[in-house]
């Protein structure tokens, strides 16, 4: 059986949506369905994130307890990472866990880098935006 990544969910607070559509914009997604309440942003391939207002009231999210750690997106240069960073600076976002870094442990070889940005959203959704492939 084939298959592939289709979509994900997101719950958030509908009052952080310009967040994820500017996040989404710079990364060079489009946006699918946009409302008050949600916003839809897909990728060239036809994956899609979905960002909505929960349907009950919770806790901010746990990135380190059960369910989803993180949403990662891959961008096609390892200067897109930077760039990325320099996105977030732009908007007061930190950057987590001594990133923009390589992250050699995750590479199968040394002529290849794994290069990564992390930060968390207004919602506490973790986020990486990383390279893989050639070391530059």
């Amino acid at each position: 059986m084939k298959s592939n990544f289709g979509h994900v969910q997101v719950n958030i607070d509908p009052q952080d949506l310009n967040f994820y559509r500017d996040l989404f914009a710079f990364l060079d997604w489009s946006v699918l369905y946009e409302d008050e309440n949600m916003l839809g942003v897909g990728d060239e391939k036809g994956a899609s994130v979905w960002f909505t207002a929960p349907i009950k009231p919770q806790e901010k999210n746990d990135y380190d307890g059960l369910g989803m750690n993180h949403l990662a997106i891959a961008v096609e240069k390892q200067s897109n990472v930077d760039d990325v960073y320099k996105f977030l600076k732009e908007h007061a976002v930190p950057a987590l866990f001594g990133t923009p870094r390589h992250r050699p442990e995750f590479c199968g070889s040394p002529s290849e880098t794994y290069y990564q940005v992390m930060f968390e959203s207004p919602n506490r959704i973790l986020f990486e935006v990383v390279y893989t492939g050639p070391k530059r």
